[in-house]
Protein backbone atom coordinates (compact mmCIF):
# COMPACT_ATOMS: atom_id res chain seq x y z
CA UNK A 1 0.00 0.00 0.00
CA UNK A 2 1.43 3.38 -1.08
CA UNK A 3 1.89 6.48 1.03
CA UNK A 4 -1.13 8.64 1.73
CA UNK A 5 -1.79 11.33 -0.87
CA UNK A 6 -0.67 14.77 0.30
CA UNK A 7 -2.00 18.21 -0.61
CA UNK A 8 -0.59 21.60 0.33
CA UNK A 9 -3.07 24.40 0.86
CA UNK A 10 -1.71 27.93 0.29
CA UNK A 11 -3.77 30.87 1.54
CA UNK A 12 -2.99 34.19 -0.17
CA UNK A 13 -6.00 36.13 1.08
CA UNK A 14 -9.46 36.79 -0.30
CA UNK A 15 -13.05 36.33 0.74
CA UNK A 16 -12.89 32.58 1.32
CA UNK A 17 -10.55 32.91 4.31
CA UNK A 18 -12.69 35.35 6.25
CA UNK A 19 -14.83 34.74 9.31
CA UNK A 20 -17.06 37.10 11.26
CA UNK A 21 -15.67 38.43 14.53
CA UNK A 22 -18.07 37.54 17.36
CA UNK A 23 -17.42 40.86 19.12
CA UNK A 24 -17.80 43.48 16.40
CA UNK A 25 -19.23 41.55 13.45
CA UNK A 26 -16.33 42.55 11.19
CA UNK A 27 -14.74 40.11 8.76
CA UNK A 28 -11.19 38.99 9.51
CA UNK A 29 -8.89 36.22 8.23
CA UNK A 30 -9.09 33.04 10.30
CA UNK A 31 -6.14 30.98 11.48
CA UNK A 32 -5.56 28.25 8.91
CA UNK A 33 -3.94 26.11 11.56
CA UNK A 34 -7.53 25.50 12.70
CA UNK A 35 -8.92 24.85 9.23
CA UNK A 36 -10.79 21.72 10.26
CA UNK A 37 -12.64 23.69 12.94
CA UNK A 38 -14.30 25.68 10.16
CA UNK A 39 -14.66 22.71 7.78
CA UNK A 40 -14.91 19.50 9.85
CA UNK A 41 -15.67 17.56 6.64
CA UNK A 42 -11.96 17.72 5.81
CA UNK A 43 -11.28 15.16 8.57
CA UNK A 44 -13.04 12.54 6.42
CA UNK A 45 -10.50 12.86 3.60
CA UNK A 46 -7.92 10.13 3.24
CA UNK A 47 -5.46 12.89 2.36
CA UNK A 48 -2.57 14.33 4.34
CA UNK A 49 -3.46 18.01 4.30
CA UNK A 50 -1.04 20.79 5.22
CA UNK A 51 -1.71 24.53 5.14
CA UNK A 52 0.48 27.59 4.94
CA UNK A 53 -0.61 31.19 4.78
CA UNK A 54 0.90 34.43 3.60
CA UNK A 55 2.21 36.30 6.62
CA UNK A 56 0.14 39.26 5.50
CA UNK A 57 -2.85 38.00 3.44
CA UNK A 58 -3.72 40.34 0.58
CA UNK A 59 -6.87 41.31 -1.25
CA UNK A 60 -6.69 39.97 -4.79
CA UNK A 61 -7.00 43.53 -6.11
CA UNK A 62 -3.45 44.03 -4.80
CA UNK A 63 -2.15 40.99 -6.70
CA UNK A 64 0.90 41.67 -8.88
CA UNK A 65 3.79 39.81 -10.56
CA UNK A 66 5.88 39.83 -7.38
CA UNK A 67 3.20 37.72 -5.69
CA UNK A 68 3.02 35.37 -8.68
CA UNK A 69 6.76 34.84 -8.34
CA UNK A 70 6.34 34.21 -4.61
CA UNK A 71 3.68 31.57 -5.32
CA UNK A 72 5.77 29.89 -8.02
CA UNK A 73 8.72 29.67 -5.62
CA UNK A 74 6.49 28.23 -2.86
CA UNK A 75 5.34 25.49 -5.22
CA UNK A 76 8.90 24.86 -6.38
CA UNK A 77 10.12 24.54 -2.78
CA UNK A 78 7.37 22.07 -1.87
CA UNK A 79 6.99 20.29 -5.20
CA UNK A 80 8.63 17.03 -4.16
CA UNK A 81 6.82 16.93 -0.80
CA UNK A 82 3.21 17.03 -2.04
CA UNK A 83 1.06 15.39 -4.68
CA UNK A 84 -1.04 18.47 -5.34
CA UNK A 85 -1.54 22.11 -4.45
CA UNK A 86 -4.61 24.23 -3.70
CA UNK A 87 -4.25 28.01 -3.72
CA UNK A 88 -6.92 30.03 -1.93
CA UNK A 89 -7.22 33.33 -3.74
CA UNK A 90 -9.59 36.26 -4.13
CA UNK A 91 -11.81 35.75 -7.16
CA UNK A 92 -11.35 39.18 -8.77
CA UNK A 93 -7.87 38.52 -10.17
CA UNK A 94 -7.81 34.73 -9.88
CA UNK A 95 -7.78 34.22 -13.67
CA UNK A 96 -4.70 36.47 -13.99
CA UNK A 97 -2.83 34.48 -11.32
CA UNK A 98 -3.87 31.13 -12.80
CA UNK A 99 -2.72 32.27 -16.25
CA UNK A 100 0.61 33.53 -14.94
CA UNK A 101 1.34 30.35 -12.99
CA UNK A 102 0.51 28.22 -16.03
CA UNK A 103 3.39 29.86 -17.93
CA UNK A 104 5.77 30.02 -14.97
CA UNK A 105 5.42 26.32 -14.09
CA UNK A 106 6.78 24.52 -17.13
CA UNK A 107 6.52 20.70 -17.36
CA UNK A 108 4.00 20.62 -14.53
CA UNK A 109 3.14 17.04 -13.58
CA UNK A 110 0.91 17.77 -10.57
CA UNK A 111 -2.33 19.71 -10.05
CA UNK A 112 -2.26 23.35 -8.99
CA UNK A 113 -5.87 24.29 -8.25
CA UNK A 114 -6.94 27.85 -7.48
CA UNK A 115 -10.24 28.39 -5.71
CA UNK A 116 -12.04 30.92 -3.57
CA UNK A 117 -15.57 32.04 -2.90
CA UNK A 118 -18.11 34.81 -3.30
CA UNK A 119 -19.08 34.61 0.40
CA UNK A 120 -16.70 34.23 3.38
CA UNK A 121 -16.21 30.73 4.74
CA UNK A 122 -17.60 31.83 8.10
CA UNK A 123 -20.99 32.76 6.58
CA UNK A 124 -23.71 30.10 6.76
CA UNK A 125 -24.56 30.31 3.03
CA UNK A 126 -20.94 30.33 1.92
CA UNK A 127 -19.95 28.74 -1.36
CA UNK A 128 -16.42 28.44 0.02
CA UNK A 129 -16.81 25.06 1.71
CA UNK A 130 -17.84 23.17 -1.42
CA UNK A 131 -15.25 24.95 -3.54
CA UNK A 132 -12.46 24.11 -1.10
CA UNK A 133 -13.52 20.52 -0.40
CA UNK A 134 -13.78 19.62 -4.09
CA UNK A 135 -10.60 21.50 -5.01
CA UNK A 136 -8.73 19.41 -2.43
CA UNK A 137 -10.31 16.21 -3.75
CA UNK A 138 -9.21 17.10 -7.31
CA UNK A 139 -5.71 18.05 -6.15
CA UNK A 140 -5.37 14.64 -4.51
CA UNK A 141 -6.97 12.57 -7.28
CA UNK A 142 -4.79 9.84 -8.75
CA UNK A 143 -5.20 7.09 -11.30
CA UNK A 144 -2.59 4.33 -11.53
CA UNK A 145 -0.35 6.32 -9.16
CA UNK A 146 -0.36 9.36 -11.47
CA UNK A 147 -2.16 12.64 -10.87
CA UNK A 148 -5.41 12.88 -12.80
CA UNK A 149 -4.94 16.62 -13.36
CA UNK A 150 -1.51 17.94 -14.33
CA UNK A 151 -1.99 21.64 -14.97
CA UNK A 152 -2.97 24.95 -13.36
CA UNK A 153 -6.75 25.13 -12.96
CA UNK A 154 -9.54 27.11 -11.38
CA UNK A 155 -12.27 25.27 -9.51
CA UNK A 156 -15.44 27.23 -8.82
CA UNK A 157 -19.10 26.28 -8.42
CA UNK A 158 -18.93 22.63 -9.57
CA UNK A 159 -16.68 23.34 -12.58
CA UNK A 160 -12.96 22.77 -13.11
CA UNK A 161 -11.50 25.10 -15.74
CA UNK A 162 -8.11 25.41 -17.39
CA UNK A 163 -6.66 28.42 -15.57
CA UNK A 164 -5.44 30.30 -18.63
CA UNK A 165 -8.77 29.86 -20.44
CA UNK A 166 -10.87 31.38 -17.69
CA UNK A 167 -12.19 34.81 -16.81
CA UNK A 168 -14.48 36.17 -14.11
CA UNK A 169 -17.73 37.33 -15.63
CA UNK A 170 -20.06 37.77 -12.64
CA UNK A 171 -19.47 39.54 -9.32
CA UNK A 172 -22.68 38.36 -7.60
CA UNK A 173 -23.50 34.81 -8.68
CA UNK A 174 -21.74 31.79 -7.22
CA UNK A 175 -21.01 30.76 -10.80
CA UNK A 176 -18.50 33.57 -11.23
CA UNK A 177 -16.24 32.14 -13.95
CA UNK A 178 -16.50 31.13 -17.59
CA UNK A 179 -14.27 29.34 -20.08
CA UNK A 180 -16.07 30.22 -23.32
CA UNK A 181 -13.42 29.03 -25.78
CA UNK A 182 -12.46 25.77 -24.09
CA UNK A 183 -14.45 22.94 -22.48
CA UNK A 184 -14.45 22.39 -18.71
CA UNK A 185 -11.93 19.85 -17.43
CA UNK A 186 -14.26 18.35 -14.84
CA UNK A 187 -17.77 18.70 -13.44
CA UNK A 188 -18.75 17.94 -9.87
CA UNK A 189 -22.19 16.50 -9.31
CA UNK A 190 -23.16 13.23 -7.69
CA UNK A 191 -19.95 12.02 -9.34
CA UNK A 192 -16.78 13.91 -10.15
CA UNK A 193 -16.49 13.49 -13.91
CA UNK A 194 -13.19 14.34 -15.61
CA UNK A 195 -12.86 15.34 -19.26
CA UNK A 196 -9.56 13.59 -19.91
CA UNK A 197 -9.55 14.44 -23.62
CA UNK A 198 -9.42 18.16 -22.79
CA UNK A 199 -6.54 17.96 -20.31
CA UNK A 200 -2.90 18.73 -20.94
CA UNK A 201 -0.53 15.75 -21.08
CA UNK A 202 2.05 15.18 -18.37
CA UNK A 203 5.21 17.25 -18.44
CA UNK A 204 7.93 15.60 -20.54
CA UNK A 205 10.76 16.46 -18.17
CA UNK A 206 11.40 17.91 -14.72
CA UNK A 207 9.52 20.94 -13.47
CA UNK A 208 11.11 24.18 -14.62
CA UNK A 209 10.07 27.30 -12.73
CA UNK A 210 10.37 30.67 -14.45
CA UNK A 211 10.58 33.65 -12.10
CA UNK A 212 11.40 36.51 -14.47
CA UNK A 213 8.39 38.55 -15.56
CA UNK A 214 8.40 41.89 -17.35
CA UNK A 215 5.38 44.06 -16.44
CA UNK A 216 6.12 46.82 -18.98
CA UNK A 217 2.93 46.25 -20.93
CA UNK A 218 -0.43 47.99 -21.14
CA UNK A 219 -3.90 47.60 -22.67
CA UNK A 220 -5.64 49.82 -25.21
CA UNK A 221 -9.37 49.09 -25.07
CA UNK A 222 -10.90 50.42 -28.28
CA UNK A 223 -14.30 52.09 -28.43
CA UNK A 224 -16.11 54.17 -31.05
CA UNK A 225 -14.82 57.72 -30.78
CA UNK A 226 -11.50 56.98 -29.11
CA UNK A 227 -9.36 60.08 -29.63
CA UNK A 228 -5.94 60.54 -31.14
CA UNK A 229 -4.67 62.09 -27.91
CA UNK A 230 -5.83 59.11 -25.82
CA UNK A 231 -4.20 56.57 -28.12
CA UNK A 232 -1.03 58.64 -28.40
CA UNK A 233 -0.76 58.90 -24.61
CA UNK A 234 -1.06 55.13 -24.19
CA UNK A 235 1.42 54.11 -26.91
CA UNK A 236 3.87 56.77 -25.61
CA UNK A 237 3.98 55.25 -22.12
CA UNK A 238 7.54 55.44 -20.86
CA UNK A 239 9.33 52.08 -20.88
CA UNK A 240 6.51 50.34 -22.76
CA UNK A 241 7.54 47.07 -24.42
CA UNK A 242 4.21 45.58 -25.48
CA UNK A 243 0.61 46.64 -25.98
CA UNK A 244 -2.54 44.54 -25.91
CA UNK A 245 -5.04 45.94 -28.39
CA UNK A 246 -8.60 45.01 -27.37
CA UNK A 247 -10.42 45.11 -30.68
CA UNK A 248 -13.98 44.63 -31.90
CA UNK A 249 -15.38 41.27 -33.00
CA UNK A 250 -12.85 39.05 -34.74
CA UNK A 251 -10.04 41.59 -34.42
CA UNK A 252 -11.40 44.68 -36.13
CA UNK A 253 -10.53 48.32 -35.52
CA UNK A 254 -10.78 51.81 -36.96
CA UNK A 255 -9.21 52.35 -40.39
CA UNK A 256 -8.54 56.03 -39.70
CA UNK A 257 -5.12 56.95 -41.07
CA UNK A 258 -4.01 58.67 -37.84
CA UNK A 259 -4.86 55.54 -35.82
CA UNK A 260 -3.01 53.08 -38.04
CA UNK A 261 -0.05 55.44 -38.34
CA UNK A 262 0.24 55.66 -34.54
CA UNK A 263 0.24 51.87 -34.26
CA UNK A 264 2.73 51.46 -37.12
CA UNK A 265 5.09 54.00 -35.51
CA UNK A 266 4.76 52.16 -32.21
CA UNK A 267 5.79 48.87 -33.81
CA UNK A 268 8.70 50.59 -35.58
CA UNK A 269 9.96 51.67 -32.15
CA UNK A 270 10.24 47.99 -31.18
CA UNK A 271 7.01 47.75 -29.19
CA UNK A 272 4.99 44.55 -29.71
CA UNK A 273 1.24 44.85 -30.31
CA UNK A 274 -1.00 41.85 -29.61
CA UNK A 275 -4.55 41.83 -30.97
CA UNK A 276 -7.16 40.33 -28.59
CA UNK A 277 -10.92 40.45 -29.06
CA UNK A 278 -13.15 42.32 -26.63
CA UNK A 279 -15.78 39.58 -27.01
CA UNK A 280 -16.15 37.03 -24.22
CA UNK A 281 -16.07 34.22 -26.76
CA UNK A 282 -14.56 33.79 -30.19
CA UNK A 283 -11.22 34.47 -31.78
CA UNK A 284 -9.20 37.15 -33.53
CA UNK A 285 -8.93 36.38 -37.26
CA UNK A 286 -6.77 39.11 -38.74
CA UNK A 287 -7.49 39.61 -42.44
CA UNK A 288 -11.02 38.22 -42.33
CA UNK A 289 -12.33 41.75 -42.78
CA UNK A 290 -10.69 44.78 -44.35
CA UNK A 291 -10.72 46.48 -40.94
CA UNK A 292 -8.33 43.88 -39.51
CA UNK A 293 -6.22 43.29 -42.62
CA UNK A 294 -4.65 46.72 -42.06
CA UNK A 295 -3.44 45.59 -38.61
CA UNK A 296 -1.82 42.52 -40.07
CA UNK A 297 -0.14 44.64 -42.74
CA UNK A 298 1.61 46.89 -40.19
CA UNK A 299 2.81 43.99 -38.03
CA UNK A 300 0.22 43.59 -35.28
CA UNK A 301 0.24 40.02 -33.91
CA UNK A 302 -3.07 38.11 -33.82
CA UNK A 303 -3.79 36.63 -30.40
CA UNK A 304 -6.27 34.00 -31.55
CA UNK A 305 -8.76 33.01 -28.88
CA UNK A 306 -6.68 33.95 -25.83
CA UNK A 307 -8.43 35.64 -22.93
CA UNK A 308 -7.24 39.10 -21.91
CA UNK A 309 -5.94 37.57 -18.66
CA UNK A 310 -3.88 34.98 -20.54
CA UNK A 311 -2.58 37.64 -22.93
CA UNK A 312 -1.39 39.82 -20.03
CA UNK A 313 0.37 36.90 -18.32
CA UNK A 314 1.86 35.51 -21.53
CA UNK A 315 3.29 38.86 -22.58
CA UNK A 316 4.93 39.38 -19.17
CA UNK A 317 6.33 35.85 -19.32
CA UNK A 318 7.57 36.06 -22.91
CA UNK A 319 9.15 39.50 -22.44
CA UNK A 320 10.90 38.26 -19.32
CA UNK A 321 12.28 35.24 -21.12
CA UNK A 322 12.95 36.22 -24.76
CA UNK A 323 16.30 37.71 -25.77
CA UNK A 324 14.79 39.88 -28.50
CA UNK A 325 11.52 40.75 -30.25
CA UNK A 326 11.98 38.05 -32.89
CA UNK A 327 12.13 35.38 -30.18
CA UNK A 328 9.20 37.00 -28.33
CA UNK A 329 7.03 37.02 -31.45
CA UNK A 330 7.74 33.34 -32.03
CA UNK A 331 6.62 32.50 -28.48
CA UNK A 332 3.52 34.73 -28.68
CA UNK A 333 2.16 32.92 -31.72
CA UNK A 334 2.85 29.47 -30.27
CA UNK A 335 0.53 27.60 -27.92
CA UNK A 336 2.67 27.19 -24.80
CA UNK A 337 0.31 25.84 -22.10
CA UNK A 338 -3.01 25.24 -23.83
CA UNK A 339 -3.88 28.95 -23.68
CA UNK A 340 -4.83 29.26 -27.36
CA UNK A 341 -6.21 27.18 -30.20
CA UNK A 342 -3.74 26.83 -33.05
Amino acid sequence: MGAKTSVLLIYTGGTIGMIQDAKNGQLRPFDFAHLTDQIPELKKFDIRLSAISFEHPIDSSDMDPTVWIKLAKMIQKNYSKYDGFVILHGSDTMAFTASALSFMLENLDKPVILTGSQLPIGIIRTDGKENLITAIEIAGAKEKERAVVREVCIYFEYQLYRGNRTHKFNSEHFQAFQSPNYPVLAEAGVHLRYNQAAMLPAGKSKLKVHTTLDPNITILHLFPGVTRNAVKAIVSTRGLKALILLTFGSGNCSTETWFLDLLANTIQKGILILNITQCNAGSVDQGKYETSASLQHIGVVGGGDMTTEAAVAKLMFVLGKAKNNKAALKELTRDLRGEMTT
